[in-house]
């Protein structure tokens, strides 16, 4: 069983070295004919590119729409960025989040209960972000 095992694998090497044929070291190859990486090949852009808007707040508007402003040259959305809250690089702390262009922290706001427009009703209070808890 040995002896046709090393015979059938000496075959295999054998036929693999006849049907593969290597260039010729003196053979050149053009630079056109020569693979390319599969990075060039791609040609989409990075989504998470700047805009380049340019200070310029009509481009951002045809992009991205009406509440669209150009802050540090890529078109953001002031009323909804936690980064960008109401003005250009005005950040909301840790716990609070954007709402309509404030920053406002969900689980006490009476306005925003839990998430954004979430009102409560009048006269109720807004605690662990629940209207009315407990």
């Amino acid at each position: 069983m040995k002896i046709m095992q090393i015979i059938f694998m000496i075959s295999l090497t054998i036929i693999s070295t006849t049907t593969t044929t290597s260039p010729s070291p003196t053979t050149i190859t053009p630079l056109s004919t020569m693979p390319t990486s599969r990075f060039l090949i791609e040609k989409q852009p990075n989504p998470r590119a700047a805009d380049h808007c340019k200070k310029d707040d009509e481009i951002c508007y045809v992009l991205e729409g009406k509440n669209s402003t150009c802050c540090n040259n890529k078109c953001m959305d002031l009323s909804e960025d936690k980064h960008n809250c109401g003005a250009c690089k005005k950040k909301c702390k840790f716990t609070h989040s954007c709402c309509d262009s404030e920053c406002v922290n969900l689980a006490y706001d009476k306005r925003h209960c839990g998430s954004c427009g979430n009102k409560c009703m009048p006269g109720g209070y807004c605690i662990y972000g629940l209207c009315n808890y407990a």
